[in-house]
């Protein structure tokens, strides 16, 4: 699908390499709006850039969607054939497996949010998500027997990697890896960098709740994103933030959850106990990058409002939201980056990565 809107830009004669005359205006060049969607990773992904004509953008954006649909083969947990996977089915073996550069780069990553949250991150909380998937579809809360033998196979330092020669190694048996926390922030920062290499810089990236953003649309700040709104009466109003050469990330319960005996359970387990999430909230991230806005994101959930918002005033670059209804009371609550990201309405200052 490609829609379109127009602007128009003067381009400098030293980027074209033009020798104009002193008092000649530079030439100018027109950029159409390209927006494309195609289904990856599960979800529908959207690529947004700026180029000269149609054909030249969607082949830029069939690269980019090849790129996520690359990183799907690597990273998905669905795929029996995907190397995570594979990697997974060697669990408990005593066998330290090579994995390729985008899965390494993923799982160091995984294991710094996890070390710094004190495990309220964890790639290795598969077993436990799909015991949780399990009682949505059914409505129905999951054993504590069960709940309690897929905590045997849950804990970031039963993962253990090795710089050296790039492996991975499993410890406990029956374990299962689950990037749905880190991965789509990846494909979203790949998918940008192929956009960059082929010269449209000016592109946003976006899938489900991640989006990586390039260089601001002609005469923007920013590329201009609607915050989400808590569903529940009285929440704040949804804000409206523009974004560049950085990234955001939105996780909470407001489109996957389950309601049983009368409470709220979301998708996002905690692995520290087991249990899917009952703090009814939405927390949005801004970062450098989409994995880092990824995996802080669900990280700032799980840890809760106090302990999370710490974590990103310690994280350079990173600014949060966390809106939330633990009870009968909403909270709103932001991290001292948040006020300077530039915002509809409001005069724009810095992006919070320069602070």
């Amino acid at each position: 699908m490609g829609l379109r809107s127009r602007f128009r830009f003067n381009a400098l004669a030293a980027a074209l390499g033009l020798g104009l005359a002193a008092g000649h205006a530079a030439p100018e060049l027109e950029l159409t709006k390209f927006v494309f969607e195609k289904a990856e990773m599960g979800v529908p992904f959207r690529v947004s850039l700026y180029a000269a004509d149609e054909a030249t953008a969607r082949t830029a954006a069939d690269a980019a969607f090849a790129r996520i649909a690359e990183l799907n083969g690597v990273m998905s947990d669905y795929d029996s054939d995907a190397e995570l996977s594979r990697l997974s089915r060697t669990s408990g073996q005593g066998r330290a497996v090579r994995v390729g550069d985008a899965l390494w780069k993923v799982l160091v990553r995984a294991q710094e949010f996890s070390a710094r949250s004190e495990g309220a991150f964890d790639i290795t909380v598969g077993p436990l998500v799909n015991v949780w998937r399990r009682a949505r579809r059914k409505q129905e809360l999951p054993a504590p027997e069960l709940l309690a033998g897929m905590m045997a196979r849950v804990g970031f330092k039963k993962l253990r990697l090795d710089p050296a020669r790039q492996t991975a190694e499993l410890l406990a048996p029956e374990m299962r890896l689950d990037l749905g926390a880190i991965a789509k922030g990846f494909a979203c920062d790949e998918a940008l960098a192929v956009l960059r290499q082929r010269g449209f810089p000016r592109a946003l990236v976006g899938g489900s709740g991640d989006m990586a953003a390039g260089d601001a649309p002609p005469g923007e700040p920013g590329w201009r994103i609607e915050v989400a709104a808590l569903d529940v009466a009285g929440a704040p109003l949804p804000q409206v933030v523009f974004l560049r050469n950085g990234a955001i990330a939105t996780s909470g319960d407001v489109f996957q959850r389950v309601e049983i005996a009368g409470r709220r359970y979301s998708h996002i387990v905690d692995p520290r106990t087991g249990l899917g999430l009952t703090d009814h909230s939405l927390v949005t991230v801004i970062a450098p990058d989409g994995m880092t806005a990824d995996a802080l994101s669900t990280t700032v959930s799980v840890l809760g409002p106090e302990q999370g918002l710490k974590l990103v005033e310690e994280t350079p670059g990173t600014a949060a939201q966390v809106v939330r209804k633990p009870g009968e009371r909403i909270e709103f609550l932001e991290s001292a980056r948040w006020r300077n990201v530039p915002k509809a309405g409001s005069t724009p200052t810095q992006q919070p990565t320069t602070r």
